[in-house]
């Protein structure tokens, strides 16, 4: 799942960033209001993380300008605590609110609470064949039986899992997954495919990943 951060505070922003990237999002981080705003609008994600006290347009006019047109899940995450602020910030639009100083695993626990909630759910559970993916648990299983995957390793089978049956190009990929642009040089995402179908693939019938020359990868059953 894919989460905006706009963070201005670049220590804050690193920690959050990390944080949710080792709970196993993608995250873009921008420190502006305006380059919040322009990513929310011309990208896809499942949920926005904005703090209020931004320089230029602060928190309060990114959410108006965006919920013109766009029902992406927000939750406010700044050090303005005042009762007032939080009325404001949820009668704006946002789907939450929460204050400076925070525990991270409170955190998300309520990005996990509003991604089951979001205007766009995404289904709790996915089935291709014999395997099953629980979203919210984070927990593979193929024939009944228990894969262990790491947060990228997971990250991957999502996406493909997601879009099954379509065709995903490396460089997709690598943007959805390590949030990198591809490098026709790097083969991090064959690598990440290799070890993917060892876990999945090898030990069960049929195969599920399977590779469409010259164009990149696909998750489906062909039985």
């Amino acid at each position: 799942m894919r989460i905006l951060l706009v963070e201005d505070e670049p220590k804050a922003g690193e920690y959050l960033r990390k944080g949710l990237s080792e709970s196993g999002y993608v995250v873009d981080w921008v420190r502006t209001g305006a380059d919040g705003l322009h990513c929310a609008t011309t990208e896809d994600y499942d949920l926005i993380v904005l703090d209020v006290m931004l320089p230029g347009m602060d928190g309060w006019q990114v959410i108006s300008e965006l919920r013109k047109t766009h029902s992406t899940p927000v939750l406010f995450l700044t050090a303005r605590d005042e009762v007032d602020d939080r009325i404001k910030g949820l009668e704006l639009g946002a789907d939450d609110y929460l204050v400076k100083p925070f525990a991270f695993a409170e955190l998300v626990a309520r990005i996990r609470t509003l991604l089951r909630r979001g205007p766009i759910r995404e289904a709790d559970l996915l089935h291709i064949a014999d395997m099953e993916i629980d979203v919210m648990k984070r927990r593979v299983t193929r024939n009944g039986e228990r894969i262990d995957l790491t947060t990228k390793e997971f990250s991957l089978l999502y996406l493909m899992a997601k879009r099954q049956s379509e065709v995903l190009s490396r460089s997709l990929i690598a943007s959805q997954v390590w949030d990198m642009n591809f490098d026709s040089d790097t083969n991090v995402v064959d690598v990440a495919i290799r070890r993917l179908r060892i876990k999945i693939d090898e030990p069960y019938a049929p195969p599920l990943i399977h590779t469409v020359r010259g164009m990149g990868y696909v998750l489906e059953d062909r039985t």
